[in-house]
């Protein structure tokens, strides 16, 4: 009835494109890691780590340590984030912990409780004269 061809069509060969889902009303304890993108909409306990995108619905709940390409929160998250491209947080997010993040989004009305350090993006400041400033004084 398929061929296989069209079974792995929608597929890269490393399964970014796979779509995990957390559903309400579930709670994960422990380690989860995936090449694909998870939508978490339940509870997560634990170390969550991804290629891929990470979506946490407005009852989604993460409290531990999350590694991953880019992330959407409209839920609540507690702990360690490391987001490697874009973070953006909806108006129903609330963060807290530690964050380390490329890019940043937050809306109006989003709780962001967090120590947050942003990687890439330092550029070194010219004076007046196109002249780069001492050794040392950067700017983010």
């Amino acid at each position: 009835m398929f061929s296989d061809n069209k079974k792995s069509r929608g597929l890269s060969s490393e399964g970014l494109k796979e779509q995990n889902k957390i559903a309400q009303g579930t709670t994960i304890t422990g380690s989860i890691e995936g090449k694909g993108s998870f939508r978490i909409e339940g509870k997560v306990e634990g170390t969550l780590k991804t290629a891929g995108k990470i979506v946490v619905g407005k009852t989604g709940y993460i409290d531990g340590e999350v590694e991953c390409e880019n992330a959407d929160f409209e839920g609540k998250f507690s702990g360690k984030l490391v987001v490697k491209n874009m973070l953006s947080l909806k108006s129903t997010a609330n963060i807290e912990g530690e964050v380390i993040i490329g890019k940043l989004s937050v809306d109006p009305d989003a709780t962001f409780n967090a120590k947050c350090s942003m990687k890439g993006g330092v550029k070194t400041l010219s004076d007046e004269r196109g002249r780069g400033k001492t050794k040392g004084e950067k700017t983010a």
